[in-house]
């Protein structure tokens, strides 16, 4: 895969110094290229880092002294920082992750019988504004590089390891803030590191792109990488489409579908997972769900119905219990797997991005240089 922006030059900070913490190993080896250093010194970079979570290059004791000295000038591994630390009643956990100033990300931890996920997020902000959304409403900011990505799973990963629990970090989601498909290479880079042996060695199917559609990217995705895949769906139609996921407009149902029945040829036993919000009298009449099990016909498929989340000033209410379970017994006689997303971590964060919101505003009444917020632990 070519990263036509991992030399040196192109990553450098302020500071003058890279940060290696996004490099995946295609990238680290033509980085090392250039420091004039054999390909194998990616591997074992790769190792210290992500498998034993050693940070310092003194400390990386398998590289001769004059070349930790030599990554000591001009290279640094740089993680996030938390600002906010919450653990709801059922285990959930998030964290407000600050990138600097007042940018701040959110990422979520939920633990389950035998499984841990980790919600990562991919760009500050969203720039696609679905009206349901509260990081939509919130606008758009940047991309986030691989390096900030990864960091989530490796500060999750240490925090996880530090504190005095025994839960596992198993599978990984990029359904945090943000569109995936919309930074695929920093996606990507991130993504080869999860799957790595010699990183975190997580299988492709523990690892899950969420998007809502952006085509070109999505027939990119299918030629490179064979993680899962989610699609936020949430109308069976594009008339409504086009009004709760305005990607939609430049990218219909159709465009979208065909897409990813190409993902699924090129993805064997691959099952497209759709994603489906509930909102009350918007999208979840009956017809509306006979109206969907007659659009996905033939695509392999699981759909999962997502009880909305409330945010302030939306106009949108989520759908009852029982209107969900009706509109989900449809689906079923249709012969889809479907299952309801069970809400959880309700008293720490109400709905993706609100979290950042509230303490973006905080951080600015503190000053866009506060250097040292504490980290909150409810």
């Amino acid at each position: 895969m070519n990263h036509p922006q991992s030399g040196p030059k192109k990553l450098r900070r302020e500071s003058g110094k890279v940060n290696l913490l996004g490099f995946d190993r295609e990238a680290l080896e033509g980085w090392f290229a250039e420091l004039g250093e054999p390909s194998f010194r990616a591997v074992q970079v790769i190792k210290w880092i992500h498998q034993r979570r050693v940070l310092e290059f003194e400390r990386m004791t398998d590289l001769r002294k004059a070349l930790r000295d030599r990554l000591a000038e001009v290279a640094e591994i740089r993680l996030p920082r938390a600002v906010l630390d919450r653990t709801s009643t059922d285990g959930v956990r998030k964290w407000l992750l600050t990138l600097g100033g007042d940018n701040a990300i959110e990422m979520v931890y939920i633990p389950e019988l035998g499984r841990g996920t980790l919600c990562v997020s991919s760009q500050l902000g969203c720039p696609l504004a679905c009206t349901f959304c509260s990081t939509g409403q919130q606008g758009f900011e940047r991309n986030l590089t691989a390096a900030e990505i990864i960091g989530q799973l490796l500060f999750a990963t240490q925090a996880l390891e530090t504190d005095g629990t025994a839960r596992k970090l198993t599978n990984v989601v990029f359904m945090g803030m943000g569109e995936p498909l919309a930074n695929l290479t920093s996606v990507l880079r991130a993504s080869n590191l999860m799957l790595d042996e010699h990183a975190y060695n997580l299988s492709r199917r523990r690892v899950t792109l969420s998007t809502a559609g952006i085509v070109p990217a999505l027939y990119r995705l299918a030629e490179v990488s064979r993680i899962s895949l989610a699609v936020s769906l949430h109308a069976p139609n594009d008339a409504l489409r086009d009004e709760l996921v305005p990607i939609n407009r430049k990218y219909p149902i159709a465009a979208l579908l065909a897409a990813c029945r190409n993902y699924v040829k090129r993805t064997p036993h691959h099952r497209i997972t759709w994603e489906y919000v509930m909102l009350d009298a918007v999208n979840d009449t009956d017809a509306h769900a006979r109206e969907l099990a007659r659009l996905l016909i033939g695509i392999p498929s699981k759909i999962n119905l997502i009880p909305f989340n409330s945010f302030p000033n939306t106009c949108y209410r989520g759908s009852s219990p029982q209107r969900i379970r009706c509109f989900s017994e449809i689906l079923q006689r249709a012969g889809y797997i479907t299952t309801v997303r069970r809400t959880r971590g309700n008293d720490i964060d109400g709905a993706c991005g609100q979290l950042v919101g509230e303490v973006r505003n905080r951080m600015r009444r503190l000053g866009a240089d506060q250097p040292q917020l504490p980290v909150l632990r409810a």
